[in-house]
């Protein structure tokens, strides 16, 4: 067998793959809990928790039940975030990311009515901190990853140097101004979760979406989510994400999903703004 494989030539593949694997393990942008003093009381939030994504949360699952209409507005950066980012078009990229994955989440339950309107709740999220993706290791990465797929037969994880990461806190607060649930939330990019995008905001566009699942799986929820989510998309959230109509034109407001065409770019590392759908002007009469 040896023989075979040092004939076909993939003795030196070998090694490169175990070295991946074990820099897989290992490879994660550390990112911290950041408060960002923008939520109305953090005295309410649990004890650290988590080991990808780490998070501190409260969630008042009782005055939950009575909700009906949510609003959610427009994500903003804390000034030392924003100060990481060199581009005011990234920056909005990832908020449009983080606000549309909550508000198609969220439509599974609720009504969602345009931001500034009267609703039950309100939704404010805060990007306290960015990580961002080298983009020169990115397109390494990714130059080995899709040039390794067309010699063997599995994928090789990303080489984990220049991971990016995201920290974001949000709140939900009922029509008086009272916090029923928060999350401060800190993730880092991995290399078997996160594909490299060849974008300083690469790893922290995926990661926004992942925060925007996490905490309106808690408001739906009413509680702390405990382990995986492994439940099936429903039929309008899967609709959006494929960059459908969404099931409520408020969510317009932060495009529409990149759906597949995204996803086959991303598979090729190009950068999200390539494909990420901006929001379409109002019409005015």
């Amino acid at each position: 067998m040896k023989s075979f494989l040092r004939l076909a030539g993939c003795r030196p593949i070998f090694p490169l793959i175990s070295l991946c694997l074990a820099l897989a393990v290992s490879g994660c942008a550390s990112v911290p809990l950041k408060e960002g003093g923008t939520l109305t009381s953090y005295s309410n939030l649990g004890a650290p928790k988590g080991t990808l994504s780490k998070s501190r949360v409260y969630v008042d699952g009782q005055r939950l039940t009575a909700v009906k209409t949510i609003s959610i507005v427009p994500t903003s950066f804390a000034f030392s975030a924003a100060s990481r980012v060199k581009s005011d078009a990234d920056r909005l990229m990832v908020s449009n990311a983080l606000d549309r994955a909550l508000c198609i989440a969220l439509s599974d339950k609720y009504q969602l009515v345009p931001a500034g309107q009267p609703a039950d709740m309100t939704i404010r999220s805060v990007v306290t901190d960015i990580v961002p993706t080298n983009k020169a290791m990115a397109g390494v990465a990714t130059a080995v990853t899709v040039g390794t797929g067309f010699v063997l037969p599995i994928g090789v994880p990303r080489l984990p140097v220049g991971l990016g990461g995201l920290a974001v806190e949000a709140e939900a607060v009922d029509s008086g101004g009272v916090q029923r649930a928060a999350m401060v939330w800190a993730r880092g990019a991995n290399s078997i979760q996160n594909k490299p995008r060849v974008s300083q905001v690469g790893d922290a566009y995926g990661l926004a979406s992942k925060f925007g699942s996490d905490f309106s799986r808690m408001l739906i929820a009413g509680k702390e989510p405990k382990g995986l989510d492994i439940s099936l998309p429903s039929r309008q959230r899967m609709q959006s994400l494929l960059g459908g109509k969404p099931k409520y034109a408020a969510c317009d407001a932060f495009g529409r999903a990149p759906g597949l065409v995204g996803a086959v770019a991303a598979n090729y590392g190009a950068p999200p703004e390539w494909t990420d759908k901006k929001p379409k002007p109002l019409m005015t009469h």
